[in-house]
């Protein structure tokens, strides 16, 4: 295993190294900020789906049906 850094300089190779993992994890954290579920910047963004449920459990509860909406 020795010989092989005599083959590669390892000031270069340690460079690269550093270099491709910094640009892999910029890369993952702009994946993970692109979800609504982690993204700690903005927070979740409020879909159609969520709003049509809160309005109808609202109105269900006004009318005193005790429906559960899961």
């Amino acid at each position: 295993m020795h010989k092989l850094w005599l083959l590669f300089d390892p000031r270069r190779i340690l460079v690269a190294l550093t270099v491709f993992l910094f640009t892999l994890a910029i890369f993952i954290h702009f994946i993970v900020l692109s979800t609504d579920r982690f993204n700690w910047i903005e927070g979740p963004r409020a879909s159609a789906g969520v709003e049509q449920l809160n309005v109808i459990d609202f109105e269900a509860r006004a009318e005193g049906n005790q429906t559960l909406i899961v």
